[in-house]
């Protein structure tokens, strides 16, 4: 399912815009160009990258398709690493480099009749002939080639396009594309194909290999069967499997506008038919640029107007919409996740995972946090690194098919601030939406628990005793202005697990800050401690993990309360 609707995503975007490589190419970047005449003259070596922020960056072009690399010698036709091209040795490596070189040429001499005929070829042959590596070095490229040995390829001085672009070489390459191989019916398009045996590497996957990766391989005897070897165990055909890798690459390519990184996960994003959704979903989820840092605020808020107005209602509502997120696994790729909904079903379900998050935040905060934001935030250290593999695959998951996140988030949230003494507002964003999902999903007449802001009816006892302890934490504050460490930073942990033990010594202590006060400020404050403990007998001895979220939840709350207040005053005096 997953390499058919990459096939037909290549066949969309083919017949649409011609923006994916035609059979037999791929789209490279290739950083130096060398521009020789009819006669094989190097007229010069062209810098074909641009300017991309400070760093300079090569254009993709369309070149034949690569070889497969292994540890062996292979070469690509009319394009590869400077070793190859030019036989520069810049490893220290010298017979390896020969061996190299002498493939490079070998596969242009091989070419049939037709193509050796054409202009190009013919200059790049008498390039050959009269090849000295010492001559070069008077270009001003050359250093940095012999540096960083990147790709190269040719054209023809006066000529736009490459010489491996030329009508002859693209007919004779597309003559080459079909080989006489191991015939077989292809399990992606159902028709007789030449099964292909390795699949093209999937580039673009972060953490995974920088020269590529495999969705699809068989590189141990464990997993061949009936005599058959690599992929005709499992026979996808050229075509499809051409076409299958070229769409994954170019979804995971730099520039997509339809990829994200979630957790471990890379994950692209397509549907059937053209969709505002395909690239709609990463400005919603993903962190937006510095240079637009309200991109992600502005997609949701379109998409929120868009669902309300019944935009995805109509005739695209039943269009499929594909999601999939791929991790690294030694060698190999592994699918983390693979969600397949309509665009319909998926506008909705991000509508309402941003709308379970609202809750009250900060004037300079942004009112939708990017999903990696969200994660980072239950992370030791904040760091993405930190963040267990299988969380975001499964928050992911819970988001596209409105399901209650996963319990491990829940519980990853609670536990990092109270090993931090910090109810931020993407972790307090995080807990509301867990235990909001979690109670609609048991209780569906409760479409939400726990409110967007101070919620002074609900009764829960977790709830009422985060906002005690933000209130007693402000008490504290105020009998003791400017001080550095407040009753959250020694007592935040055991207040909201085991209350008992914990309140018993803060209601006393808090005696003393309260003494410290005015007399109208202290009787308002003990009536507020006073209607927060209404009916409440006993302080419990232990709080289940969710109502340790609730607690977080009364204590953002209350907090964010008295900054309001304190807000609102300033304003008055102003």
């Amino acid at each position: 399912m997953i390499l058919q609707a990459l096939a037909e995503y290549y066949d969309r975007k083919s017949a649409a815009d011609n923006s994916l490589a035609p059979p037999g190419f791929e789209a490279k970047e290739i950083p130096f160009v060398l521009e020789i005449n009819a006669d094989g003259q190097l007229i010069q070596i062209e810098d074909a990258r641009e300017i991309v922020g400070k760093k300079k960056r090569a254009r993709s072009v369309l070149v034949p398709q690569g070889v497969k690399k292994t540890s062996g010698v292979a070469a690509n036709l009319l394009w590869d690493n400077a070793e190859y091209v030019l036989g520069v040795d810049t490893k220290g490596k010298p017979e390896r480099v020969v061996e190299q070189h002498t493939a490079f040429r070998k596969r242009i001499d091989e070419l049939p009749d037709p193509a050796k005929g054409d202009a190009g070829i013919e200059a790049i042959k008498k390039f050959y002939d009269t090849l000295d590596l010492e001559a070069l070095a008077e270009f001003p490229a050359w250093q940095e080639i012999n540096e960083s040995n990147p790709n190269l390829t040719f054209k023809l001085q006066s000529e736009r396009n490459l010489i491996c672009q030329r009508p002859e070489v693209i007919a004779t390459i597309r003559a080459l594309d079909s080989g006489e191989g191991d015939k077989g019916r292809c399990l992606v398009s159902g028709e007789e194909d030449e099964v292909e045996r390795l699949h093209t590497s999937i580039k673009g996957v972060w953490g995974a290999q920088s020269s590529g990766a495999n969705v699809v391989s068989f590189n141990l005897d464990a997993f061949n069967s009936f005599g058959k070897t690599q992929g005709i165990n499992a026979p996808v055909g050229k075509r499809a499997v051409f076409a299958y890798t070229t769409a994954l690459n170019h979804l995971l390519g730099k520039d997509s506008a339809q990829r994200m990184q979630v957790g471990d996960a890379s994950t692209v994003f397509w549907s059937e038919k053209t969709s505002d959704l395909e690239t709609g979903v990463v400005n919603c989820f993903g962190e937006p640029p510095k240079d637009d840092p309200d991109r992600n605020t502005r997609a949701v808020a379109q998409l929120f107007k868009s669902v309300h107005n019944g935009r995805y209602s109509g005739t695209d509502k039943d269009t499929r919409f594909y999601v999939l997120g791929l991790a690294p696994n030694a060698a190999r790729i592994a699918v983390r996740f693979w969600h397949v909904g309509t665009v319909g079903e998926m506008a909705e379900r991000i509508v309402q995972h941003f709308d379970d998050l609202k809750i009250v935040h900060g004037p300079k905060e942004i009112d939708y946090l990017p999903l990696f934001r969200l994660l980072v935030s239950t992370a030791s250290l904040g760091k993405a690194d930190n963040i267990p593999p299988n969380l975001a695959g499964d928050t992911m998951r819970a988001i596209l098919e409105g399901l209650p996140y996963p319990q491990t988030l829940l519980g990853a949230a609670v536990r990092r601030i109270k090993a931090e003494q910090k109810v931020n507002y993407p972790r307090a964003a995080l807990i509301k939406a867990c235990i909001n999902r979690s109670t609609r999903k048991s209780k569906p007449e409760i479409k939400e628990e726990l409110k967007v802001s101070l919620d002074e009816n609900n009764t829960n006892i977790g709830y009422r005793l985060g906002r005690l302890f933000a209130v007693l934490e402000k008490v504290q504050e105020e009998a003791n202005p400017g001080i550095n460490a407040t009753i959250r930073d020694r007592y935040y942990g055991s207040a909201s697990s085991s209350p008992v033990t914990a309140f018993s010594t803060l209601m006393k202590l808090s005696k003393h800050h309260i003494a410290k006060l005015g007399k109208g400020r202290a009787v308002n404050i003990e009536k507020l401690i006073g209607e927060i403990l209404s009916d409440v007998q006993d302080f419990p001895s232990h709080l289940v993990i969710a109502d340790q979220g609730r607690f977080a939840i009364g204590y953002y709350h209350q907090r964010q309360n008295f900054f309001k207040k304190s807000e609102e005053k300033e304003m008055i005096h102003e």
